[in-house]
């Protein structure tokens, strides 16, 4: 194994996977560090959300390796269950949160512990817990919401709360894909902030196409062109590639 792998949180190897003919995605090759935030950018169909599959097991790849946690786990051979407990964290583009429960029992149940009936059954909230909970509401800008419905929050603030739900489970990678579509400007400023605390503590990917929130972000870029890396690099660079304006910014 290479010290490549050995050293990244997250190392993908000439990735394919066909559906019907269609190849998703064309001998991908992707690393991510430890504590590193990562935005991806492309067009449609460019492989972003059948990467997020492979890397979360939904989907297996046809070849390629997939490793994680400094090349010690084969994801290629966990299915979604056992992926999400080793701690890897999927926020789909539409937020799906308790919204009949406050903010802070959406948090509550989101928690990472046991999830035996009787541990459920029997299990009062500890101080550290109470603790963690509080620490997440700060990060997530939802304090002043804990005791609300989670129906009453904006969109983007749902959004803010679906992270927190993750970051409840002590992920070690996070993958977020457009988090902030349908938000306000102010939101989407304030994302990108949350996102870069978030990024000191543990890994983030980032797949969106608000450009201006990419650049608000300032980290590496990788831009997905038909199932493989077209350009990686800062949004300045990616973003004055020929390949990259002729495929996806097209000016």
């Amino acid at each position: 194994m290479s010290d490549q792998t050995t050293s990244s949180l997250l190392y993908l190897n000439g990735v394919s996977v066909s559906f019907d003919g269609f190849k998703a995605l064309n001998s991908l090759s992707f690393i991510v560090e430890p504590g590193e935030l990562r935005a991806i950018i492309g067009p449609n169909g460019a492989g972003k959300t059948t990467m997020m599959d492979i890397i979360t097991g939904k989907t297996r790849p046809d070849s390629g390796e997939v490793f994680f946690d400094g090349g010690k786990i084969d994801l290629t051979k966990k299915d979604e269950a056992e992926i999400a407990q080793l701690g890897i964290g999927r926020k789909f583009q539409k937020p799906t949160v308790f919204e009949s429960h406050t903010v802070w029992d959406n948090l509550e149940l989101a928690l990472n512990r046991k999830r035996g009936v009787f541990a459920t059954l029997f299990y009062s909230l500890s101080s550290g817990d109470k603790a963690r909970i509080e620490e997440i509401l700060e990060t997530v800008r939802l304090t002043h919401r804990k005791d609300e419905l989670a129906a009453n929050l904006s969109h983007g603030q749902k959004q803010w709360l679906e992270i927190g739900m993750l970051l409840a489970q002590e992920p070690k990678l996070l993958l977020v894909d457009e988090p902030v579509a349908g938000m306000t400007d102010a939101e989407t400023a304030e994302t990108a902030i949350l996102l870069k605390e978030i990024a000191k503590t543990r890994s983030v990917v980032v797949v969106e196409h608000d450009m201006g929130f990419i650049r608000d972000l300032g980290v590496k870029v990788t831009c997905l062109a038909e199932g493989s890396v077209l350009a990686e690099g800062s949004i300045d660079f990616v973003s004055n590639d020929q390949k990259v304006i002729e495929n996806y910014l097209g000016r």
